[in-house]
């Protein structure tokens, strides 16, 4: 404002000297932007590299340490104190110094500061009070190796940075946005902070990853050392409460409850997700209930809540900090190892000045004892100038410095002469010499440290972790995400209707064909009688081409789903037959399934979701010398290609009509299932261990170590839980064999059972509260081994191998078992079970898929299982 003001002064001067000349304003405000810039970069929104903090708050903990009394001062009292160093109003003051405080480190607190947790805020500054942490007063400061610097008015002196001895601007992160530059550094957990200071120290290789105070959990697969283009994933932990019920126990950083809540019911209204009710419980931890309507799977609620509500979010980190008045952009490891470099010159320089003052005190204490143990005092009774004083004691101490380390100066005299003669009265020369010899250990051990530097910053880190590490475990969890498809899991929110004479689909044509349910982010796939393919997001209503034959929703890479054609390519002329799948498109593009000619025609369509080749009866016209008119076409005997392909003949001549004779089976193999442990999630991409090959029936047995024993459908949705045993394809004939400790009676049972009701879940072991699952096994015929607890005075019992077939005969899952030994026991090991012999899965003929996209076959190219002689057409 005073330059603008200065400015306009000398507009108007030069206006009244001239009141016909033209002023330029250009070069006014050339310059202003830059300079603009970079105080916003410089003096308001970067941190510095040397300490970590920004201006605002640099002034705020000089303040505090001003101030600091051991006693809380009122915030209101610390903001006023900070605004003789900070030319900003107190708002930002105050904003600032409770962002400092709600990360639990800098400043001791006391009243209402606010709840990260719930995004509530703090009270006014006048209502509550802070000081500095012991680690603070520890760690942040050092007066004597400060540089200090004049105020922004010239009255106070402030620090140029503070000697922060620990990565601090890791600890606590920092954001800021300035003019065309902003930097995000996350928080990390501050023993790991430690940990990778002293490996560093040590040359060794270290890693550290953000941890935040709201926990979570979080991927930081593409973290990228914190700098520009790296991105980690962050959820909030998500559990289920019972099948209605899911517990939200952990909030992603950036977010709160309210904020959560406010995303999840915005999803709700959108119908991407479908809940009942939310309950908001958050005191000092965080307890958010998700109710569901009955029939709503928990799972794919779950995954919903991360693909379409703050419940996932995405952070992208960028490394920029100040040095040297300038934006230095470098990564978290960098930092680290300049802050810990940084550490290790500030304890050098802390140790000199000891050094320094420790030799100063042991000079003059070596001078005081010569001083008074000789007796120099008296020396100077008879001078009568200050002169004649000061030589005089110069020359009493003279036959006695000859040990000291330096000589003796003018000023060292004038102490002497300061010395109370109650002091010289009451001196002790075995006390005196104890001081000095205790110095001269100070001494020594200074140098020592100096000279072992390295040693000295480790041990002073770990006297760090020691001190304030307790209670800093890390909060957020390191997970690596399974990727969510977003219309796998989304509500179905709206219906498809579709015009197929006039060729169009959408949710609004409710007067037409009703096809299927479907959500507004869905893919729809449509085919016509022309052969013509396309795929086309949900819309109201949207034009796809004329003569619809058949619309569904689109799944991608959807290998299993298998379309049987035949068409024709003119009127008259041949006809093909082909079966192929859908598993990539372009969205929007007309994809040609008969051929390009405006003659062509589908005579006969199917889409099978699982692989079904139907029979149909193909009818020709009469036309001159056909013998056979009518014949059956098993689509089975058509191996499945690319949408592309052109397929094989069915018949040269034209054809009447085409009839479905006989439904299909399924012609696709049983699909593999496997169990990736990083994610916790079954896939087909082979990722992990496979469990099996899945028929449609098929279930899965799951254990968990709660003693909860169900089988479930081998869907790729479900999520496991981390207390699972026993993850395998459900045998229905196979035995279970369980251990359990049964808490009322003391003692272990052993028990045999089959799963009877599939799809439920059944509890294995006894209500007690001191029971619990010891083991579990699935094999056909296990062995144990039980190892007895040694008596005292006495030698052990011998081990104990237990035949589990004989032991125990199959019984109901309710049943309690065997017990399994009275004795006491310290072990029970599972041996290598006996030898078993599987009955063989009888497996039916199944045609391969051939993932192909084009593959071009000559027209006498039939491509059947069957021999050219056994042909079922070829005309």
């Amino acid at each position: 404002m005073e330059e603008n003001e200065e400015l306009n002064d000398e507009s108007l001067e030069n206006h009244d000297e001239s009141q016909d000349s033209l002023i330029k304003v250009t070069g006014m405000y050339k310059d202003w932007f830059l300079d603009y810039a970079s105080y916003v970069i410089l003096e308001r929104a970067v941190p510095a590299i040397e300490d970590g903090f920004k201006p605002v708050q640099r002034r705020i903990m000089h303040a505090l340490k001003e101030l600091d009394d051991g006693r809380y001062n009122k915030v209101a009292n610390v903001v006023g104190h900070t605004m003789q160093y900070h030319p900003h109003g107190d708002a930002s003051i105050a904003d600032a110094m409770v962002q400092i405080g709600q990360k639990d480190l800098l400043i001791d607190t006391q009243g209402n500061w606010g709840n990260i947790l719930t995004g509530d805020g703090a009270a006014a500054p006048r209502y509550i009070e802070a000081r500095l942490s012991k680690f603070a007063l520890e760690v942040v400061y050092s007066p004597k190796i400060t540089e200090w610097q004049l105020s922004y008015d010239g009255r106070k002196k402030e620090p140029v940075n503070l000697p922060v001895k620990f990565p601090l601007l890791l600890a606590q992160g920092a954001e800021g946005i300035a003019v065309g530059l902003s930097t995000k550094i996350l928080p990390h957990n501050f023993n790991e902070l430690i940990d990778a200071s002293i490996k560093h120290l040590k040359g060794k290789r270290f890693t550290i990853y953000p941890d935040f105070p709201t926990a979570g959990v979080i991927d930081v697969t593409n973290y990228n050392d914190g700098m520009r283009g790296g991105k980690i994933r962050v959820r909030a932990k998500i559990s289920t409460l019972d099948k209605n019920t899911l517990v939200i126990n952990e909030i992603p950083y950036g977010t709160n409850t309210s904020s959560l809540i406010d995303s999840i019911l915005k999803a709700n209204d959108k119908g991407k997700i479908k809940i009942k009710k939310i309950e908001d419980n958050t005191a000092a931890e965080v307890e958010i209930l998700v109710h569901l309507p009955n029939g709503i799977s928990p799972d794919k609620t779950i995954d919903a809540l991360y693909a379409f509500t703050a419940c996932e979010s995405s952070i992208s980190p960028l490394g920029c900090v100040i040095e040297d008045n300038k934006p230095l952009f470098i990564g978290i490891k960098e930092m680290l190892e300049r802050s810990t470099d940084n550490t290790v010159e500030l304890l050098k320089a802390e140790l000199e000045i000891q050094l320094d003052e420790l030799e100063e005190q042991w000079h003059f204490s070596s001078l005081e004892r010569i001083f008074i143990e000789n007796r120099i005092y008296r020396e100077i009774e008879e001078e009568e100038t200050w002169e004649g004083v000061i030589e005089a004691i110069d020359k009493g101490l003279k036959p006695h410095i000859s040990h000291l380390k330096r000589e003796v100066n003018r000023d060292d005299i004038v102490r002497l002469t300061e010395i109370r003669i109650k002091r010289i009265s009451k001196f002790d020369l075995d006390k005196a010499q104890q001081l000095i010899e205790s110095l001269e250990d100070r001494i020594a051990q200074t140098k020592h440290h100096l000279e072992h530097l390295v040693e000295f910053a480790i041990d002073y880190f770990k006297e760090l972790k020691k001190k304030y590490g307790a209670g800093r475990e890390r909060k957020s969890e390191i997970k690596i995400f399974d990727d969510i498809e977003a219309t796998k899991v989304v509500i179905r929110n709206t219906k498809l209707y579709v015009n197929r004479k006039e060729g169009f689909i959408g949710t609004s044509l409710k007067r037409d064909e009703y096809v299927t349910d479907c959500s507004d982010i869905d893919d729809i796939i449509v085919f016509t009688e022309k052969g013509e393919m396309m795929v086309t997001k949900v819309d109201s209503k949207v034009f796809v081409g004329k003569n619809i034959i058949h619309v569904a929703v689109f799944k991608k890479k959807d290998k299993r789903t298998t379309y049987n054609m035949i068409y024709k390519l003119m009127k008259g002329g041949p006809s093909y037959i082909k079966r192929f799948n859908v598993t990539s498109m372009t969205r929007d593009k007309i994809y040609q399934l008969a051929g390009d000619k405006p003659s062509a025609e589908v005579l006969y369509f199917s889409a099978n979701p699982n692989g079904e080749a139907e029979v149909v009866t193909v009818m020709l016209r009469q036309s001159g010398s056909i013998k056979k008119l009518k014949w059956d076409l098993d689509f089975s005997d058509v191996l499945i290609k690319g949408r592309g392909s052109k397929g094989n003949l069915v018949t040269k001549y034209a054809v009447k009509r085409i009839e479905l004779k006989e439904k299909g089976v399924s012609t696709l193999k049983p699909r593999k299932i496997w169990f990736d442990d990083v994610v916790s999630r079954l896939n087909v991409d082979g990722r992990g261990e496979l469990l099996g090959e899945f028929r449609g029936d098929d279930l899965l047995l799951v254990i968990d170590q709660k003693g909860i024993v169900k089988t479930i459908p081998p869907d790729l949705l479900t999520r496991f839980n981390d207390d699972m045993i026993v993850l395998e394809k459900w045998n229905p004939d196979k035995p279970i064999s369980v251990v359990h400790y049964v808490g009322d009676k003391e003692r272990f049972y052993l028990k045999r059972f089959l799963v009877e009701s599939p799809n439920k879940e059944e509890v294995v072991i006894s209500e007690d509260s001191k029971s619990y699952l010891e083991l579990v096994s699935t094999d056909w015929r296990p062995m144990l081994e039980i190892e007895f607890v040694k008596p005292r005075g006495k030698d052990p019992k011998p081990n104990q191998e237990i035949n589990v077939e004989e032991f125990i005969a199959v019984k109901g899952i309710k049943a309690l078992g065997n017990q399994l030994t009275p004795e006491k026991v310290k072990n029970i090991n599972v041996l290598d079970s006996l030898p078993y012999e599987e009955p063989e899965e009888q497996k039916t003929e199944d045609i391969e898929v051939v993932d192909e996209e084009q593959i071009d076959n000559d027209d006498n190219d039939i491509g059947t299982k069957n021999d050219s002689s056994d042909q079922t057409t070829l005309f």
